[in-house]
């Protein structure tokens, strides 16, 4: 048995130093101090002291966590990850969870409902992509399906309407038929079904400026016949009609122009 000779406060606010027979023997935070009530005269064996002195590493992390989640709401895999960034033994993840989760400073079904409305009143991605962005979170598929049930289907319409018309200004100089690719895609890719586009089409479509189409058809037209001009007559038409296709033209003005340049 080793008795307690000095009890010091360390120049670091809640920290401790303990001395046994006036010699140095471990630190401890305050939490930890009072949990054991130690103070001078009092005897400590050696496994009262290992305890003490783990249960400090503890309070030494579980401090570090609480700095952590100061900032922002975090999720438990977001936690677990910065205790191993620190050195955590691993031993130690339970108890410091376990603590943050009774002072409701941790609750992953809590963090995806405020996920969710965040996003989906300041951001415009989709459910997809939010239910993927929590599952890298290390979010269960239960607390990610009732986080999204506020996400509902009017909500997602109004998102995917200002998303496609974002899109559309973006694509403006693209043709109509490529414009309507990209859109769709666009929405697919920020997490919206793939029948949103037909639900917001008619409402974000903007109409079709018929003398900019020609002047693009025009353009383009013009630059694939300097690359097609080694191959002659229905060839050269096929492979022109065919390039123009491709990037988006309709089918009825290329054969237009065809027939007005290349006949």
């Amino acid at each position: 048995m080793k008795k307690i000779t000095k009890i010091e406060a360390q120049k670091r606010k809640g920290r401790y130093n303990v001395y046994l027979d006036d010699q140095y023997a471990f630190p401890v935070a305050e939490s930890v101090l009072i949990n054991y009530r130690l103070m001078r005269g009092m005897e400590l064996d050696q496994n009262q002291i290992a305890q003490i002195t783990m249960d400090d590493q503890i309070a030494k992390a579980y401090g570090r966590m609480l700095d952590y989640l100061s900032h922002q709401l975090r999720t438990e895999k977001e936690v677990i990850q910065k205790l191993q960034e620190i050195e955590t033994p691993e031993e130690y993840f339970e108890p410091i969870l376990k603590k943050l989760r009774e002072e409701l400073l941790l609750d992953d079904h809590n963090y995806a409902m405020s996920y969710v409305r965040t996003v989906m009143n300041t951001e415009l991605k989709g459910p997809s992509v939010i239910r993927q962005k929590l599952r890298l979170k290390g979010i269960g598929e239960l607390d990610i399906d009732a986080a999204l049930e506020q996400f509902t289907d009017e909500k997602q319409l109004e998102n995917a309407t200002k998303l496609a018309q974002k899109l559309f200004r973006r694509y403006r100089n693209q043709p109509t038929r490529r414009q309507e690719e990209k859109v769709r895609q666009g929405l697919m890719t920020n997490g919206y079904r793939t029948d949103i586009f037909n639900q917001v089409q008619e409402a974000v479509e903007p109409e079709t400026d018929a003398e900019q189409q020609n002047e693009l058809l025009d353009r383009q037209a013009t630059k694939l016949l300097r690359r097609y001009q080694k191959y002659q007559g229905y060839e050269r038409q096929m492979k022109l009609k065919q390039a123009l296709y491709r990037k988006g033209f309709d089918l009825d003005d290329i054969n237009d122009w065809v027939m007005e340049h290349l006949n």
